[in-house]
Formats: structure tokens, sequence, C-alpha cells
């Protein structure tokens, strides 16, 4: 068939064309988001790459950085491409009509004032560096002042928006690893095991834990150094602003609403490269383990945990296509590294009028469990239920 000298393929692949340009175009002119980058050289700097995330989202355009540090403030600027760079992110947050600000250091110490400021300002989304802040009152305060302004916030917990994540709750939910047992969380392990590897990586799995197991009810813990109890004159200030740590060894366990516990156990220089930083889903009928930051974040291996029994079992790949599939995204552990799906699912939260999937109030329940070690130990290992009734870090008052 001809239409008008050309035939029906040809006609066809002009139309299909030109709804492609038609797109092209559209997709040029619509508005972007804009992003104001806040970092502070010098006291964790711009975070695990949260300024050149937004690179990588065509939704979004960096318009100004913030940085008391003139240095640090001139190499951002060029390593974003763009003019407008401040001294103080509050002149920023001031001049620039901003969408989504970055809160990117990772020193955790500022991290309150500027949420607060950047929610004030008037933004409609906010990511921030991990972990949310130094205490439950803190994050009260940030979850308050967010939610009365509709900003939506969402936190670097990176592992969160792994796409395998709704596979692993659907294998929970469809019973594929039985009756659940137990789960088991463990830090890096490295020179930071104990407390700071609690603050600094635990906050991970405390978040993987409660959306995989939900919100614990209550939490034992006993905090050591050197192997005895640790008392107030272990204290010392801990790295990256956030506050007061001792402890080489920390070992907590939380109530989950599921009937089993959560197990977290840190002791400094027991991890490697190849064991830790993990969670570990013990059921009935099938373990399932979870290695944050990992491009196959998880594997399954079938049947009950103890007898080991005679068979040989494996260890299979699960994928965001299912168990012992080949995974179908491209570059999954790239766009991992570089925040695109937490970024996407930020910026689809800001227009949905939704949370995003590790929003403020996910993150609070993180910070609230690693306090509940700290206070249940400072209560010589006593049940402490959640949420806590002492809102600040109970090791300023151990």
């Amino acid at each position: 068939m001809r239409i008008s000298g050309m035939t029906r393929r040809d006609f066809l692949l002009v139309a299909a064309a030109a709804v492609s340009a038609r797109s092209l175009v559209a997709a040029a002119s619509r508005p972007r988001f804009r992003v104001g980058v806040i970092g502070h050289t010098g006291r964790g700097n711009y975070g695990h790459g949260l300024d050149t995330m937004w690179k990588h989202l065509p939704d979004t355009e960096v318009v100004a950085v913030a940085d008391p540090v003139t240095k640090g403030r001139d190499d951002a600027a060029r390593r974003l491409g763009v003019e407008k760079a401040y001294s103080s992110y509050e002149e920023m947050l001031a001049r620039e009509s901003l969408d989504i600000v970055a809160v990117c250091p990772r020193f955790v110490d500022e991290r309150h004032v500027m949420l607060l400021a950047a929610a004030r300002a008037g933004v409609r989304g906010i990511y921030v560096e991990k972990p949310l802040a130094r205490c439950p009152r803190e994050a009260d305060e940030i979850v308050a002042a967010c939610a009365a302004r509709g900003v939506r916030v969402a936190v670097a917990h990176r592992n969160r928006w792994h796409p395998v994540v709704p596979v692993v709750q659907r294998l929970i939910s469809q019973g594929a690893l039985g009756r659940i047992l137990e789960m088991r969380a463990r830090g890096k392990e490295d020179v930071r095991g104990g407390v700071e590897d609690m603050w600094v990586l635990g906050v991970h799995l405390f978040g993987l834990a409660h959306v995989l197991g939900g919100y614990p009810g209550a939490c034992t813990a006993t905090v050591l150094q050197a192997g005895r109890p640790v008392v107030r004159g272990d204290l010392r200030d801990g790295p990256e602003g956030i506050g007061p740590i001792a402890g080489d060894a920390v070992h907590a366990r939380y109530e989950m609403p599921g009937g089993f516990p959560l197990f977290f156990d840190s002791l400094q220089g027991a991890g490697s490269r190849d064991a830790g930083f993990g969670l570990q889903i013990v059921g009935t009928e099938a373990t399932l383990d979870f290695r944050a930051d990992q491009e196959i974040a998880a594997r399954l291996l079938a049947g009950r945990p103890v007898p080991p029994g005679r068979e040989v079992r494996r260890w299979l790949p699960v994928t965001s296509a299912g168990v012992d599939r080949p995974e179908p995204i491209p570059n999954l552990g790239r766009q991992m590294l570089e925040h695109v799906f937490a970024g996407r699912d930020l910026i689809a939260a800001i227009g949905e009028g939704r949370e995003a999937l590790c929003s403020a109030r996910d993150a609070a329940i993180t910070i609230e469990m690693s306090c509940a070690a700290l206070e249940s130990h400072r209560q010589d290992g006593r049940r402490v239920p959640l949420p806590l009734r002492v809102r600040d870090n109970p090791f300023m008052i151990l």
C-alpha cells in the first residue's frame, strides 16, 4: 500500500520519528528541578557523591552550591558546572529559588540546622547524607518541620532503593522462607567496630530490617570496651560529629513485631571484605542473606538452618528478576553508587505527593534503634521499649 507516494512502512517510520522528535523537544523544554548543593570542605565535604548524582538525572539541574571554604567552593562550582557559589548556605537558600536541596556533608552535627533551614526556605525536596541526626530529638524536629511544609525528604540509605528489595519482600510475604526465626545484622567490623560502626554503618542495616521486618518494640543491649561494660570514663568525641561514643563491641537484641528477634553485633576487627556488613533473615524453610552495597545484594539458601543435612546446598542469587535469574538491569551497581534510583524516587515522590522510599520518618527509626542500644546499656542491659522516652543521645547522660 502506498500513501501519497510513500509505502505504508515509510509512512510509519516517518510518523514514529516525528513523535520521537516531539517527545525530545517536550522533554528538553520541560522545566527541570532546580537543585542547590550544600557542602562543607573539611567537615564531611560532599558526602558520597551527593553533589554529582544530579548529573545522572535529566529532570534536574544544579544551579548553585554553598561551601564556607573558598577552595572547596570553587572546586565544587567547577565540578558541578555552576556560576553561583555561596559561602553561606543560608544565603543560597534565601537568594535562589530551589526545588531540591542536597545536604551533602558527612558530618552529622550540622545536619539538623541545615535540614531545618532548607525546609523553612520552601524547597520541595531534600536529599541528605546518613545518618539523619545525632539523636531522636533532632530527628523528631526534622520530621515535624518537613511534614508541616510538605517537603519530601530522602535519606541516602542507598540499599533501601536496591531493586531486589521488593523481590525479597515478596519472598517473605509468600512464605518462601517459611516462618521467620530471627534476623541477624553485622556491621563492617573494621577499626570502627563497636558503637562507631553502629552509628555510621549499622543504620543502613537497621533501615533494611525495618522495611523487611517492621518497627521493633523493645531493645536489650550491652556495649563493651576491651571486654568490660563501657563506663563514663570511656567516652570520647566520635568522628564526623556523631557525638559521644565508647565501646569496641556492641551486642543488641530487638523485639520485632513478627515475634522474632533482630540481633545487631559489631566487634572491632572481626570483619573482612568477604564477610560482614549485611543482614541475614533465617526462616524455617530458607535463609536470605543481604550484603549491603553489592550489585548482587541478596542470596537464598533453601532448607532448614539446622541440622545441616547431607545434601550439598548452594546459595542462589536473587536479582530484580527473581531467584537464580540473571539481573536484567544494566549497570545496576553503578546506578546504585550514583544514587540514581534514590534520586528518581525523590523526584517521583515530589510529583506524586508521597513519601520517598527512605523518608525522614524511616531514617528516624534507625536513629531510634541506635540510641535504644545505648539506652539499654545505660540501664545495665534492661529491656527498653520503643519509642524511647529519652530523646537525646543516652551516652550524653551515661
